[in-house]
């Protein structure tokens, strides 16, 4: 069994997987003028309980980064064991960057306030982007290493990975063809939505492993 240091520091990882895509639904879910399936994740950051947010974000991102230290002790040395657990770090950073610079209203979301663009709403494109390329990225990364433990692990982890890029991309076609008046009520927050739960799920699946691992197992 590992350390309990290097215990904590998975647990850390499994703690955000859990905590920032279940804190985000179920505050979607209960905050009034606010849509899951049409409004992105980060508006939840702005508004009536924006606050719940930032906490969010940002206790995520940190828990995160402790995972990305703790991957890194788990791997020890060999293949992902660096760029793995530094794409981890780099979606950690947008996370809590995230958290501290909220974005700008968008789709009538928060309610009466005009949409526009600032430089704190680039900031936190920048930081989304971080956040899930990395989530993506590590994924990806990790696969080939999970593969010395199964097949399957592999698989998952590029399924995970896959998942991550293909419904934040989508998130990104469905705002803007809202936005163009296209298509509305667009499912962009959905899709945003669905690409967290995916690199969140992984990253539970990463740390449950981890932790149960045997000294010397790859």
């Amino acid at each position: 069994m590992p350390s309990r240091t290097l215990t904590a520091l998975l647990g850390a990882g499994i703690a955000a997987g859990v905590l920032i895509p279940v804190l985000l639904w179920a505050d979607g879910a209960t905050r009034p003028g606010y849509s899951l399936w049409h409004h992105g994740a980060s508006q939840l950051g702005t508004g009536e309980r924006g606050w719940l947010q930032t906490v969010n974000f940002v206790l995520g991102g940190l828990l995160l980064a402790g995972f990305a230290v703790g991957v890194r002790r788990a791997l020890g040395g060999g293949r992902g064991a660096t760029w793995g657990p530094i794409l981890l770090a780099t979606a950690a950073a947008g996370a809590v960057a995230a958290g501290l610079v909220p974005t700008d209203p968008a789709l009538g979301y928060p309610p009466g306030l005009p949409e526009v663009v600032t430089a704190g709403g680039r900031v936190h494109q920048v930081a989304g982007l971080l956040l899930f390329a990395g989530l993506g990225a590590a994924a990806f990364v990790l696969a080939g290493r999970l593969r010395e433990a199964g097949r399957g692990w592999a698989v998952c982890s590029r399924l995970s990975g896959a998942g991550v890029i293909v419904f934040a991309f989508a998130a990104g076609i469905a705002y803007r063809l809202d936005t163009l008046g296209i298509w509305r009520p667009a499912p962009a927050g959905l899709l945003e939505h669905l690409s967290l739960l995916a690199g969140f799920a992984w990253i539970v699946a990463l740390g449950v492993h981890l932790r149960r691992r045997r000294p010397g197992e790859r």
